[in-house]
C-alpha cells in the first residue's frame, strides 16, 4: 500500500476554497458594489456603451473579486466578451494589446510585431465578433508608469467599431490618474466606485464562511482570532485565508480532527501582510538587491545606496538606471526617500525601506 494512501486529511474538506484566487458564489458585504459595477456594464450587453469605471482601495478588500464575478456573471448572462489583466503581469503595450487580441481569437506573433499593427488586429477581430468587450485593468499604476500611451490606443477603440468596447481599471490609489496626459484624461469618462476596508464583524463573516466549507470542525474562536489578526494587518482578507491555511496544514501534521485556537497561534507570528510580500516577488533584480541591502544597512543617502549595489553585482547598472528603481520602488510604497540638506552640497536623499 502506498503511503499516500494513508494520508488523507482529516481536517480538510475542501483546502481550496482558502485560496486567494477562489472566487466564491455570493461576495459577503459587497453586494452593493457588485450591483452598482454590474449597472455600469450592462448596457454592454444590449448593444451600448458601457460606463468605463474605476475601483479603487486598499489593497485585499475585494476589488478584483468583484470584477471577476461581475465578469462571470456578464459573460453567462449576455456573451459579452470580457479580459481580464494585471498589469505586473502584462508589463509593455505590446503585451497588452497581445493579450486581448489573443483572448478575441485574432492571431498575433509572439515577436516582431510592432504596436500598431496588434492594435489593428485586434481592431478587427472586435469587427468580426459583433459582441460587446469588456476589459479589466488590475493594479493600472503600473501600465500608467510605463506605457501609459497604451491607454490611450485602448479609450480608442470605440471610434473604429460598432460593438461596444468597455474599461474598468483597479489600483490602490485614488489619485492614479493624476499622472496621466491630459489627452489620455480627458478620455476616461470613468464612474467612481470606492471600497471601504472591512470591519471586523464583515472580516469574520467572510472567514466564518469560508471556514465552513474548508474545514471538517473547527473550535469556537478560531475565526475571530484569525480575523482579528487579519484586521490589524491592513485589513486585507487574504491575510486570514493565509491564516487558516496555515493553522489547518499545522493541525493536519499532528493528525488533529479539529482545527483549534492552538493551530492558529502558533503559525500567527509567520503571517505577515500579503500586499508587500507579493510586489517584493514581482520587482525586478535590481530592486530586489536595493530591498535587500535596505533590510540589512536600515537607511542610507543615495549615493551610498548605489555604492553599495555596485559592490554586490558583476554588471551594475548606470546610476541613472539605478535612481530609475529607487523611484519606482517608492512609488508602490515598499521604500521611502527624505530629502534632507546638507552644507553646501545642497540636498541629499536618505533612503530606507517603507
Amino acid at each position: 500500500m502506498s503511503i499516500f494512501s494513508e494520508m488523507g486529511s482529516t481536517i480538510f474538506k475542501n483546502e481550496e476554497v482558502l485560496s486567494a484566487e477562489y472566487l466564491p458564489e455570493l461576495l459577503p458585504h459587497r453586494e452593493g458594489e457588485v450591483k452598482q459595477l454590474a449597472r455600469n456594464l450592462l448596457p454592454a450587453a444590449q448593444g451600448r456603451m458601457p460606463q468605463n469605471t474605476f475601483l479603487f482601495g486598499s489593497p485585499g478588500i475585494g476589488k478584483t473579486a468583484t470584477v471577476k464575478f461581475v465578469f462571470r456573471e456578464l459573460e453567462d448572462y449576455s456573451g459579452v466578451k470580457t479580459v481580464y489583466i494585471n498589469c505586473w503581469d502584462y508589463k509593455s503595450a505590446n503585451a497588452v494589446l497581445s493579450k486581448i487580441a489573443l483572448e478575441m481569437e485574432a492571431f498575433v506573433r509572439r515577436r516582431g510585431v510592432g504596436k500598431d499593427e496588434i492594435l489593428e488586429r485586434l481592431v478587427e477581430a472586435c469587427k468580426k465578433s459583433n459582441k460587446g468587450l469588456v476589459i479589466c485593468l488590475d493594479e493600472v499604476e503600473q501600465l500608467i508608469l510605463r506605457e501609459q500611451e497604451v491607454l490611450y490606443d485602448l479609450l480608442r477603440i470605440n471610434q473604429y467599431v460598432k460593438n461596444p468596447v468597455g474599461i474598468v481599471f483597479i489600483s490602490n490609489r485614488p489619485d492614479v490618474f493624476a499622472e496621466l496626459e491630459p489627452r489620455t484624461r480627458s478620455s476616461l469618462n470613468i464612474e467612481e466606485i470606492e471600497f471601504k476596508p472591512y470591519n471586523m464583524e464583515e472580516m469574520k463573516d467572510i472567514l466564518q464562511e469560508r471556514a465552513n466549507q474548508a474545514f471538517r470542525a473547527v473550535e469556537q474562536g478560531v475565526v475571530l482570532l484569525a480575523s482579528n489578526h487579519a484586521v490589524n494587518n491592513g485589513g486585507d482578507v487574504r491575510v486570514g485565508l493565509e491564516c487558516l491555511l496555515k493553522a489547518g496544514r499545522e493541525a493536519e501534521k499532528g493528525n488533529a480532527n479539529e482545527l483549534e485556537i492552538k493551530h492558529l497561534k502558533k503559525i500567527l507570528p509567520t503571517v505577515k501582510p500579503v500586499k508587500p510580500k507579493i510586489l517584493e516577488e514581482r520587482v525586478g533584480e535590481v530592486e530586489k538587491a536595493i530591498l535587500k541591502i535596505l533590510r540589512e544597512k536600515k537607511k542610507l543617502f543615495s549615493g551610498e545606496l548605489y555604492n553599495y549595489y555596485s559592490k554586490t553585482v558583476d554588471s551594475p547598472i548606470s546610476e541613472r538606471a539605478f535612481r530609475d528603481c529607487v523611484k519606482h520602488l517608492a512609488e508602490i510604497n515598499l521604500i521611502k526617500t527624505v530629502e534632507r540638506k546638507r552644507g553646501i552640497k545642497g540636498r541629499r536623499r536618505i533612503i530606507s525601506l517603507a
